[in-house]
């Protein structure tokens, strides 16, 4: 079971699934029955963009493209936020989604997130490795 949010306040249809690591944005919508219009019908909509520069490792700008893009909708849908739920009179930690042990494959940068790759610096005649970070925005907010 999905809730989502309005896209607009005006609009009518509801984001179920807005995954920037995988490019997909899921919404839904009533709009009436072509054989019945006194009825609505639920239309979900899938929106995937496909991001045909992305890296296997998203981290090594050198590796190769990725050629293979899998999309599942119980990953797309996991929520992995702790929460709380009260049992009992007493308060008990609980995960909202499965698979939350397993990273996420993420095909683009979600820019909530902070990437970082290692990069050669020549220092007093030795190369060292140091991360540099790709989505510096993310990685460096106060």
């Amino acid at each position: 079971v999905l809730a989502g949010y309005p896209v607009s306040p005006k609009d009518e249809e509801y984001v179920l699934v807005n995954n920037k690591c995988q490019c997909v944005t899921v919404t839904s919508k009533f709009v009436p029955s072509k054989e019945n219009p006194d009825e609505e019908i639920l239309v979900r909509n899938i929106r995937i963009i496909v991001p045909l520069q992305a890296r296997e490792n998203i981290s090594d700008p050198l590796s190769p493209l990725r050629t293979t893009f899998v999309y599942r909708m119980s990953e797309l849908c996991r929520n992995c936020e702790p929460a709380e739920v009260e049992l009992g009179g007493v308060m008990h930690p609980v995960q909202q989604g499965n698979s939350c042990e397993e990273p996420q494959t993420c095909y683009m940068y979600d820019r909530n997130e902070c990437y970082s790759s290692p990069v050669p610096l020549l220092y007093h005649g030795e190369v060292r490795h140091v991360p540099a970070a790709l989505t510096p925005a993310s990685c460096f907010a106060e």
